[in-house]
């Protein structure tokens, strides 16, 4: 079983750490889109399909991201007691606090998946002037919770082997 644990650990943060290294040079792609945003609006016409590119990019960027930032420890903390605790303190309270993130990742990941499911069955688009279909950024929300589900769940795995002192 131990063994099993590992292997998955391994596995998921693998994934995660491979999708993170890639996704968080999407910022320059945003960027871009943002900057030709700037330049056709002051000596072209006006692009209709920036803003909501750069709102994609913005998407796939920072769900995509979170399993990566949620393994880096880059994650937001209240550190007012948690920086002054033990490892094994901080593992202890992780193990608590994660089911509270597997929880709500699981409701998002039941929300995105009806939701995907509505917009692959209509052909959903977006109500704007360009008028993308909005199935890709859904696809993309599902898979990026989905990440984070995993990695939750690695977190959680990694903190009780550090409350039972067994080695990962």
């Amino acid at each position: 079983m131990i063994n099993l644990a590992r292997r998955f650990v391994k596995i998921v943060d693998t994934i995660n750490y491979r999708i993170g290294r890639v996704v968080m040079y999407g910022i320059f792609v945003m960027v871009g889109v943002l900057l030709w945003s700037s330049i056709s609006k002051t000596f072209f016409l006006p692009s209709l399909w920036t803003l909501e590119v750069a709102q994609f990019c913005m998407v796939a960027y920072y769900i995509l991201g979170g399993p990566y930032s949620i393994q880096m420890g880059s994650n937001v903390r209240m550190d007012l007691f948690y920086g002054e605790w033990s490892d094994r303190r901080k593992a202890q309270i992780d193990c608590i606090t994660v089911f509270f993130l597997i929880t709500y990742l699981g409701i998002m990941l039941y929300g995105a998946w009806d939701s995907t499911a509505y917009s692959l069955q209509y052909n959903e688009r977006s109500p704007t002037a360009w008028r993308p279909y909005l199935w890709p950024i859904k696809v993309t929300m599902c898979i990026g919770i989905f990440l984070m589900l995993l990695q939750a769940i690695s977190e959680l795995i990694k903190d009780i082997f550090k409350i039972k002192g067994v080695a990962l």
